[in-house]
């Protein structure tokens, strides 16, 4: 009978999922927050909240980390994932501030459609990190989708600029929702980069 000296810490999958379930809890929120946005200024301190609880879980990761001696999955590659998931985080609770900051009176319809590539990503990330505790070759087609829904935010970060060009909308305006598409789909983008990470670990462990 197969037995190991050392115990492996599967307890790393419970705090992934951990902070799945807190990125999609963001994720829809930011969905939400566009939806009724009388209430952007409760919804932003109440992600700032979310993004708190993504870093606290994120460094109790690292803690884990540093003191255990066999990990389930290589070392580099739950380093990578966990700071991926918490740049995801990091990139709607920027999002979301801006519109606070900037004082925002109302959205701009490819805001809402990042906002939805977003979350779809997300729920793709909460679908595949339970199957990283039995690593098998399916896991793969959430990350085809999540890479091909990344594609769909950067078309839409595009249309969504160039649409403010052809509007003539002021100066400022332009500049401030630059920013806010820029941001939304670097979250896209850093979702790409959970599954390129996901994909790797797939590729050396199944």
């Amino acid at each position: 009978m197969a037995f190991r000296l050392v115990p492996r810490e599967d307890s790393f999958f419970d705090l992934f999922e951990k902070v799945s379930a807190n990125l999609l809890q963001s994720a829809r929120l930011l969905v939400d927050s566009l939806e009724r946005f009388e209430r952007m200024v409760e919804d932003a301190r109440r992600m700032k909240q979310l993004e708190h609880e993504g870093d606290q879980l994120t460094h109790e990761i690292m803690a884990r980390l540093h003191r255990t001696f066999i990990t389930p999955l290589d070392r580099e590659d739950i380093h990578q994932l966990a700071t991926a998931l918490d740049d995801v985080l990091d990139f709607i609770e920027e999002a979301t501030a801006r519109f606070v900051i900037y004082r925002v009176k109302s959205v701009q319809p490819p805001a809402k459609a990042l906002a939805s590539v977003i979350v779809k990503q997300v729920e793709e990330i909460h679908k595949l990190l339970p199957e990283l505790r039995h690593v098998r070759q399916d896991i793969l087609r959430h990350c085809i989708e999540i890479n091909r829904l990344e594609n769909e935010g950067d078309q839409l970060l595009r249309d969504g600029v160039a649409e403010l060009f052809n509007n003539q909308v002021d100066s400022l305006d332009v500049m401030k929702w630059r920013e806010i598409y820029e941001l939304l789909e670097r979250a896209t983008d850093e979702a790409e980069n959970v599954a390129v990470i996901i994909e790797g670990i797939v590729l050396k462990n199944a």
